[in-house]
């Protein structure tokens, strides 16, 4: 394998060598359940789909484990302000978020455990930390002592003495205001598990620390999550790990935000930006694909602007796919195996706009031998192109893209109804009623299906909106 990723921790792009030959463990962040998912959220989630996926298509086999955080602050706050218990909060927004992944064409990860369901391998870590003297319980808390851990603040850069204390709780039994806590004591009406510190619940970070190294092990390969999360959280979680003894992640990668006027995207800045409104206004593989073909480490600025030009260039890809399909049938095009140059691209730290650049120059070339009738070449390019796509997970030929807005009953029905359309239409044409047939193809258009003459006839697809 020549795959080479940025490596968040060393600030380079390293060679990508994993523990295990042909095998690849990758840890990611997932959601905090605390609302619903906005498009900001998701990107997370596409971009390593699309690392698993060029992983997988190298024969590597892949684990993925994506956590949950169901148990938390916000998560608390959510369910006095909806007046609803917390668990039913978690419960329904993780469902959202599955909901979300799933219209994107995510593929589900190799596990995805639950913060609450972790408990005893949460327990058992604070345990040890308090063990190796890198935390200490004090007044029901137990807290992790940053000072103790001579390379703290090495992801992120920072210098210890340079950072600030949590302000959140200047009361709390600290030793020092930067260390965090691993377990908070219980509070009244807040749920509980019973522990050698009293009653209580998890720290945010350690239950990430934890579960990782339940599913995948001391040490891994890979960590990943937004970029939002190096510092303090991924800092946190390598702190506590280390701290243990366990090896942890060998490689942490970062993929940045979606911004909407120049600033992080967030639930504040209204429902128009939720998964679910936003597939309203564009098709599903249209968002992913906006998502998936930007690089991972480039902000991208949100606008209904800039993701319609993104799906009108998909469309481009998308229209070849399926005209090269009707002319030498789709089991010609069916993927096998990517261009040298898109395979390069995708090694160099998943450089998909290089590698969508690849799709576009087969596209040209495949367009150029659908116009000259070179059925042979048109299959090689369309297989190009679809197993490129289906790296990028948006195959418009594959699940879950293909029929996905019509059964293939209906489509059939359809598909035969117009063919009788379109004979009429074309009557009309050779005894000259040109009236007669805009106005068959204008009826067919409002009717959402757009008509398209070629060198070998008329093609019609079904609009989208």
């Amino acid at each position: 394998m020549s795959l080479r990723l940025y490596d968040t921790a060393t600030r380079s792009v390293r060679d990508f060598v994993p523990i295990e030959p042909g095998h690849a463990s990758i840890y990611v962040c997932g959601a905090t359940v605390q609302g619903p998912p906005h498009v900001g959220h998701v990107r997370s989630g596409v971009v390593f789909d699309v690392l698993a996926r060029w992983l997988t298509a190298n024969g590597s086999c892949v684990t993925l484990c994506r956590n949950v955080t169901d148990i938390d602050d916000k998560i608390l706050g959510k369910a006095i302000e909806e007046e609803r218990p917390w668990w039913a909060v978690a419960t329904a927004y993780e469902h959202a978020f599955a909901d979300a992944y799933d219209v994107l064409g995510c593929r589900r990860p190799t596990v995805e455990p639950r913060a609450t369901g972790h408990i005893p391998q949460i327990v058992a870590l604070i345990e040890r930390l308090i063990e190796a003297e890198h935390a200490y319980a004090a007044g029901g808390d137990v807290y992790y002592s940053v000072r103790s851990f001579a390379r703290y603040g090495q992801l992120s850069g920072q210098r210890v003495d340079e950072m600030r204390g949590s302000e959140l709780d200047p009361a709390a039994p600290k030793r020092d205001p930067r260390d965090f806590a691993l377990w908070k004591s219980a509070k009244p009406g807040e749920p509980a598990w019973d522990t050698p510190w009293g009653p209580g619940r998890p720290g945010w970070h350690i239950e990430c620390s934890a579960m990782a190294t339940t599913y995948l092990g001391s040490e891994f390969d890979i960590h990943g999550g937004g970029l939002d999360l190096v510092f303090p959280h991924h800092e946190n979680e390598i702190a506590q790990s280390q701290g243990a003894g366990d090896g942890f992640a060998r490689y942490w990668l970062h993929n940045a935000w979606v911004t909407t006027a120049g600033e992080k995207m967030s639930k504040s800045l209204g429902n128009s930006l939720l998964v679910d409104e936003v597939v309203r206004r564009v098709r599903p593989v249209e968002l992913r694909w906006y998502l998936a073909s930007a690089h991972y480490r480039s902000t991208l600025e949100f606008s209904d602007e800039s993701l319609a030009e993104s799906a009108a260039g998909y469309r481009r890809l998308e229209s070849f796919v399926q005209r090269a399909a009707e002319v030498v049938g789709a089991e010609r095009t069916t993927p096998a195996g990517v261009p040298e140059a898109f395979a390069a691209a995708m090694d160099d730290d998943l450089n998909v706009p290089a590698g969508v650049a690849v799709a576009h120059e087969c596209v040209t070339a495949g367009n150029q031998a659908l116009s000259s009738s070179d059925d042979a070449a048109v299959a090689i390019r369309a297989q190009e192109v679809r197993s490129m796509l289906e790296v990028l997970g948006v195959d418009p030929l594959s699940a879950p893209w293909i029929d996905v807005h019509t059964g293939a009953a209906e489509r059939e029905a359809i598909a035969a109804l117009v063919a009788g359309v379109l004979e009429l239409r074309a009557a009309a044409r050779v005894n000259k009623d040109f009236a007669t047939a805009d106005s068959i193809r204008d009826s067919l258009a409002a009717a959402g299906i757009v008509v398209e003459d070629t060198p070998r006839g008329p093609r019609w697809t079904l609009e989208h909106n």
